[in-house]
Protein backbone atom coordinates (compact mmCIF):
# COMPACT_ATOMS: atom_id res chain seq x y z
CA UNK A 1 0.00 0.00 0.00
CA UNK A 2 0.99 3.77 -0.88
CA UNK A 3 3.61 4.96 2.35
CA UNK A 4 4.09 1.86 3.83
CA UNK A 5 7.35 0.84 5.03
CA UNK A 6 8.66 -2.76 6.09
CA UNK A 7 9.26 -2.81 9.51
CA UNK A 8 10.81 -5.67 11.44
CA UNK A 9 10.69 -7.23 15.45
CA UNK A 10 12.61 -10.21 16.88
CA UNK A 11 11.42 -13.10 18.27
CA UNK A 12 13.03 -16.07 20.49
CA UNK A 13 12.17 -19.09 21.60
CA UNK A 14 13.89 -22.19 23.23
CA UNK A 15 12.68 -25.25 22.32
CA UNK A 16 13.08 -28.13 24.94
CA UNK A 17 12.87 -31.23 22.56
CA UNK A 18 14.73 -30.21 19.77
CA UNK A 19 18.45 -31.35 20.39
CA UNK A 20 21.00 -29.09 19.57
CA UNK A 21 23.49 -29.94 17.16
CA UNK A 22 26.63 -28.05 15.49
CA UNK A 23 25.30 -28.24 11.81
CA UNK A 24 22.40 -26.23 13.18
CA UNK A 25 24.51 -23.48 13.41
CA UNK A 26 25.46 -23.57 9.57
CA UNK A 27 23.07 -21.82 7.90
CA UNK A 28 23.75 -23.36 4.39
CA UNK A 29 23.76 -27.36 6.21
CA UNK A 30 20.64 -29.34 5.34
CA UNK A 31 19.99 -29.59 9.14
CA UNK A 32 19.41 -25.13 8.87
CA UNK A 33 17.78 -25.53 6.13
CA UNK A 34 14.37 -28.15 6.92
CA UNK A 35 14.50 -26.87 10.64
CA UNK A 36 14.28 -23.48 9.68
CA UNK A 37 11.11 -24.68 6.91
CA UNK A 38 9.61 -26.36 9.79
CA UNK A 39 10.01 -23.01 12.18
CA UNK A 40 8.34 -21.09 9.46
CA UNK A 41 5.68 -23.84 8.85
CA UNK A 42 4.86 -22.75 12.33
CA UNK A 43 5.54 -19.28 13.43
CA UNK A 44 3.88 -17.55 10.03
CA UNK A 45 0.70 -19.16 10.69
CA UNK A 46 0.34 -18.01 14.01
CA UNK A 47 1.59 -14.63 13.42
CA UNK A 48 -1.12 -14.70 10.23
CA UNK A 49 -4.10 -14.66 12.82
CA UNK A 50 -2.68 -12.05 15.45
CA UNK A 51 -3.71 -8.29 15.54
CA UNK A 52 -0.20 -7.71 13.07
CA UNK A 53 -1.64 -10.67 10.50
CA UNK A 54 -2.87 -8.64 7.50
CA UNK A 55 0.08 -6.66 7.99
CA UNK A 56 2.35 -9.33 8.40
CA UNK A 57 5.33 -10.08 6.00
CA UNK A 58 7.19 -13.46 6.94
CA UNK A 59 9.76 -14.27 9.50
CA UNK A 60 13.31 -15.23 8.34
CA UNK A 61 15.13 -17.80 11.06
CA UNK A 62 18.30 -16.14 11.53
CA UNK A 63 20.25 -18.95 13.84
CA UNK A 64 19.87 -21.78 15.82
CA UNK A 65 21.84 -22.07 19.17
CA UNK A 66 22.60 -24.26 22.33
CA UNK A 67 20.15 -23.82 25.08
CA UNK A 68 20.98 -24.08 28.78
CA UNK A 69 20.31 -27.55 29.14
CA UNK A 70 22.42 -28.92 26.10
CA UNK A 71 19.51 -30.39 24.37
CA UNK A 72 17.58 -27.09 24.25
CA UNK A 73 17.64 -25.33 20.73
CA UNK A 74 17.39 -21.63 21.16
CA UNK A 75 15.42 -20.00 17.67
CA UNK A 76 16.38 -16.80 16.57
CA UNK A 77 14.08 -15.25 14.03
CA UNK A 78 13.01 -11.42 12.42
CA UNK A 79 10.09 -10.93 11.17
CA UNK A 80 8.67 -8.26 8.68
CA UNK A 81 5.27 -6.26 8.80
CA UNK A 82 4.00 -3.48 6.44
CA UNK A 83 3.82 -0.52 8.88
CA UNK A 84 1.19 2.39 7.61
CA UNK A 85 -1.12 4.72 9.11
CA UNK A 86 -3.91 2.21 9.34
CA UNK A 87 -2.08 -0.29 11.49
CA UNK A 88 -1.78 1.02 15.53
CA UNK A 89 1.56 1.61 16.54
CA UNK A 90 3.36 -1.99 16.78
CA UNK A 91 2.86 -3.24 20.39
CA UNK A 92 5.36 -5.61 20.90
CA UNK A 93 3.20 -6.92 24.63
CA UNK A 94 0.21 -7.18 22.91
CA UNK A 95 1.31 -9.91 20.23
CA UNK A 96 3.69 -11.50 22.90
CA UNK A 97 0.60 -12.50 25.42
CA UNK A 98 -1.29 -13.34 21.26
CA UNK A 99 1.71 -15.24 21.15
CA UNK A 100 1.25 -17.18 24.29
CA UNK A 101 -1.95 -17.50 24.40
CA UNK A 102 -1.60 -19.29 20.69
CA UNK A 103 1.30 -21.41 21.89
CA UNK A 104 -0.86 -22.86 25.23
CA UNK A 105 1.25 -20.53 27.61
CA UNK A 106 4.48 -20.76 25.42
CA UNK A 107 4.57 -24.69 26.21
CA UNK A 108 3.56 -25.71 22.52
CA UNK A 109 4.69 -25.34 18.94
CA UNK A 110 3.30 -27.95 16.66
CA UNK A 111 4.92 -30.80 18.24
CA UNK A 112 7.56 -29.13 19.87
CA UNK A 113 7.71 -28.21 23.50
CA UNK A 114 8.48 -24.38 24.45
CA UNK A 115 10.46 -23.63 27.23
CA UNK A 116 7.74 -21.42 29.20
CA UNK A 117 10.15 -18.58 30.07
CA UNK A 118 11.81 -18.22 26.51
CA UNK A 119 9.54 -16.38 24.53
CA UNK A 120 10.33 -12.73 23.51
CA UNK A 121 9.41 -10.14 20.70
CA UNK A 122 11.13 -6.63 20.26
CA UNK A 123 10.11 -4.30 18.02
Amino acid sequence: SPGATTEHFTLNFTITNLMFTTDLQTPNSRKFRSTEKIMKHYIDPLLQKSSIGPHFSGCKVTGFRSGKHGGDTKVDAVCSYKDNASLARFDREKLYQELSTMTNNVTKLGHYSLDRNSLYVDG
